[in-house]
């Protein structure tokens, strides 16, 4: 069911604030335990940063290629494995948060006055079937509240490793 143009348009400004977001919401992590995983080997906050970056990359291409080539497959990647292979804590988050800010404005400015037809254009993915833009608004609008989600999750566990023992 396609998004309501009222609806969208707060998406879209929601969308646009991301960046702050992040940034203003980085700060309830102590930095000492950016590289930090729980016992389940969840993402680092470092990691997640570098994935939000990735992802608003592979994002950026599919708002493009919605807008400008519908119908044509959009591109899948596996995330776990650009982490590994990308080496995510060797990465820099200051140019990851810098290259975000500056992809989702891109994005912002490409989408913000759309015509209503185009929010209908489709492409296929691999992983989630046939996706329309409005999809791809709403899946990363809602992208990076998730992720602070599972960083607050992380900050938790790291508070439980240097809680004392009970004894």
């Amino acid at each position: 069911m396609a998004m309501t143009p009222e609806l969208r348009a707060q998406k879209i400004e929601s969308y646009a604030r991301h960046h702050d977001l992040l940034v203003d919401s980085l700060n309830e992590f102590p930095t000492e335990m950016w590289q930090f995983r729980d016992e389940h080997g969840c993402w680092s906050i470092h990691e997640h940063i570098l994935h939000i970056t990735d992802s608003e990359a592979n994002s950026y291409i599919r708002c493009c290629r919605l807008i400008a080539e519908q119908g044509e497959p959009l591109m899948a990647y596996d995330e776990n494995q650009w982490a590994t292979a990308l080496d995510y804590h060797d990465q820099s988050t200051e140019d990851a948060l810098a290259l975000f800010k500056w992809l989702r404005h891109k994005s912002y400015t490409l989408i913000k006055d759309l015509p209503e037809p185009v929010w209908a254009h489709s492409s296929f993915h691999p992983e989630n079937g046939e996706t329309t833009l409005d999809d791809w608004l709403d899946t990363y609008e809602r992208h990076v509240p998730e992720h602070l989600e599972y960083m607050r999750q992380n900050l938790q566990a790291w508070h439980a490793t240097r809680a004392p023992a009970a004894g």
